[in-house]
């Protein structure tokens, strides 16, 4: 579903776990973030970027490599991609880990996709925090941003104030920390040197709603460090009353306790090292 629109930009947000999809467009480029989920909605974003393409160079920008964000990858096989390094030198299990775990959710609700299940060949990369990419008559900055998982990545779009934010500062999750607590509060501290370093008009997040409120960007980096700092207090407590406490009053519990309990563990393993 179309959420926002402008002549630059349009953002499609999926009825599944409220996942981002963007849409860039210059007069020389068009630039897809994150085609998702279902096949319909996929078909929505493809065929909305074809009637728009013309004569124009066509990118794909994946945030991270999570089977939700990158299964839309061939419907667009004429699109080079862009993503971080090591997203790029992901090895073998890793892929074939993920394309499972797209095959798993297409079989269980019985979806057909009208192309090719491939995790996606990188074509633009980058090492270090801060290098730069100029594309259609942009400039596109990135930062890793691991944690969330190995391979994130932050991009600064300018001169349009964009920040692409993957997984990270979103309003209707808890962090999802599927990989490292201590990288992920490394990442999300990473906010302060973008909002002083670029002017940052826009922040979409890859579920969830995007803001332009700088106040809220700063509260959903707050609040994933607390969370994430309390949950490592508790834990040295043993407090489990407080742990359970700090997802009270999020929407989706369900799906959020599951995730809580998933976090509980990591931090403890890290703790105990």
């Amino acid at each position: 579903m179309l959420i926002h629109s402008n002549d630059q930009i349009s953002v499609f947000r999926s009825c599944l776990q409220e996942t981002v999809s963007v849409v860039i467009k210059t007069e020389e480029m068009v630039m897809v973030v994150d085609p998702n989920w279902l096949p319909q909605e996929v078909e929505e974003i493809r065929a909305y970027v074809y009637k728009i393409l013309g004569q124009r160079t066509l990118y794909l920008l994946f945030t991270h490599s999570d089977y939700d964000h990158i299964l839309g990858y061939k419907a667009f096989p004429d699109a080079k991609v862009i993503a971080s390094s090591a997203f790029a030198n992901s090895n073998q299990e890793k892929k074939s880990n993920i394309l499972t775990a797209i095959e798993s959710f297409d079989d269980e609700f019985y979806l057909s996709r009208n192309y090719e299940l491939v995790f996606p060949q990188v074509d633009v990369s980058f090492e270090n925090d801060g290098e730069t990419v100029m594309l259609g008559g942009l400039t596109l900055t990135f930062y890793n941003a691991p944690g969330h998982n190995d391979d994130g990545m932050f991009t600064v779009i300018e001169p349009l104030g964009i920040l692409l934010a993957g997984d990270y500062f979103c309003d209707v999750e808890i962090p999802y920390i599927d990989y490292s607590g201590g990288l992920y509060e490394t990442t999300v501290l990473k906010l302060d040197e973008l909002l002083n370093t670029f002017d940052i008009q826009l922040l979409i997040p890859g579920h969830g709603s995007l803001t332009k409120d700088k106040q809220e960007m700063k509260k959903r980096q707050l609040d994933s460090l607390n969370y994430i700092r309390a949950m490592r207090r508790f834990i040295k407590q043993n407090n489990q009353a407080a742990i359970d406490q700090l997802i009270a009053g999020y929407k989706f519990p369900t799906t959020m306790k599951k995730v809580h309990q998933e976090n509980q563990l990591l931090l403890k393993k890290e703790i105990e090292v």
